[in-house]
């Protein structure tokens, strides 16, 4: 991993969880290079297998970033990725904008046990997305914003230039429909519905 902030890692954080059950409280908590809050999603562990930790977010939960929040009316699982900065939204048939699969780009990827059955876990979302949605196919998304905040909060280059050439292996591997991007997600959306 090359992105992160030093400094602002809780001591107990690391980049494997420890101690995970299936059923456990998963809250995962974005924030943007420069601190500022992002999204904050629950969800409960599912389990984990070669591509990582997966983490099912039910219809209903209440998600929220500063500014903005709802009740989500889909299903999803997230998947954190043993290695690479990124985090893969899962998402269903009943998902209102046709959304299939989010990728955000993210680095200094953390969990955090913060209680019995409750971990934090924790990332620095760096803009670019790579989405594929039952309209529109396959695209990279939000490149206007990460050329903005790579000035304004000041990416490092060889973060930024790494980030970039992700989520064109990203665009490439959804496109092409490569694990875990090829249906490995259907059997942990019925893991998480029973």
């Amino acid at each position: 991993m090359l992105g992160g902030r030093p400094g602002n890692s809780h001591p107990a954080a690391a980049r494997t969880p420890e101690g995970l059950a299936p059923g456990n409280l998963v809250v995962a908590r974005n924030r943007k290079w420069n601190g500022k809050a992002h999204w904050v999603v629950p969800g409960r562990y599912l389990g984990e297998d070669a591509h990582g930790w997966w983490i099912f977010q039910g219809t209903n939960e209440f998600c929220s970033r500063p500014g903005a929040a709802f009740y989500t009316r889909s299903d999803a699982v997230l998947l954190v990725p043993r290695n690479g900065d990124w985090v893969a939204t899962f998402y269903d048939d009943a998902h209102p904008g046709g959304v299939r699969i989010y990728i955000d780009l993210a680095v200094a990827h953390e969990w955090n046990p913060i209680r019995p059955h409750v971990t934090e876990f924790h990332v620095i979302d760096m803009d670019l997305d790579v989405v594929r949605t039952s309209g529109r196919g396959v695209f990279i998304d939000d490149e206007d914003e990460f050329a903005e905040h790579r000035v304004a909060m000041d990416y490092p280059a060889a973060l930024a230039e790494s980030l970039e050439a992700s989520a064109a292996e990203l665009f490439q591997a959804v496109t092409a429909q490569q694990a875990p991007f090829d249906g490995t997600d259907v059997d942990w959306f019925t893991k998480g519905r029973t």
